[in-house]
């Protein structure tokens, strides 16, 4: 009896200490996030999905992306802070953020979020955001406007510093009452994303 409780003890310490597969996996990787971080994992409407980086070492920007010069306006250079009390964040927090779960918002016309978007990410496109609210945790009060004291924490994104959308679906949350500090920004964009290398999907409707 007492070899057998030792035997179980052994196997339970060695369930306990042995490293996950997905943290073996990341051990493989020639091209990881970060020192720490191989991929991460979030949940999408189709399923998890893992966000790692390209492996091709040879691997060039999707040319969609490639272009430096776009007429100014309306393709202007965003601040790197787009209103008072919001966050500016880059790839790291954002996975971060995307891992425990939180809401990411691909503020861009749905034209674009199909083409391709950050795994996890809803479309609320910039021209619908201030009717949309509620999607977010905000209610509609018996004056129609907005009361937003339980909402969501949010990280918004568009196309890159160039793109105007995500900073102006922003604004739009903030006009309606919105609280700056549960809002993210993510001024890389689908741009950043893509010279990073990091993995893209198709928007959903």
């Amino acid at each position: 009896m007492k070899h057998l409780l030792i035997a179980l003890v052994c196997l339970f310490t060695l369930a306990v200490s042995a490293p996950p597969q997905a943290a073996a996996d990341d051990d493989a990787l020639e091209v990881k996030i970060n020192a720490r971080m191989g991929s991460v994992t979030v949940p999408t409407a189709d399923g998890p999905v893992k966000i790692m980086r390209n492996q091709d070492t040879n691997n060039t920007i999707d040319p969609a992306y490639a272009k430096t010069s776009r007429k100014c306006p309306p393709f202007c250079i965003q601040p790197m802070q787009v209103a008072p009390g919001v966050t500016t964040v880059g790839e790291v927090e954002l996975l971060e953020f995307a891992k425990a779960g939180g809401k990411m918002i691909d503020g861009r016309t749905v034209e674009w979020h199909v083409k391709g978007t950050i795994p996890g990410a809803i479309n609320m496109p910039y021209t619908q955001m201030a009717e949309r609210l509620d999607e977010i945790g905000c209610t509609r009060g018996a004056d129609k406007k907005w009361d937003c004291a339980k909402a969501e924490k949010v990280l918004l994104f568009c196309n890159g510093p160039w793109c105007g959308q995500s900073p102006m679906a922003i604004k739009a949350m903030l006009r309606e009452g919105y609280p700056a500090d549960k809002i993210l920004y993510y001024r890389g964009g689908m741009q950043a994303w893509h010279v990073l290398g990091l993995t893209v999907v198709e928007g959903n409707f």
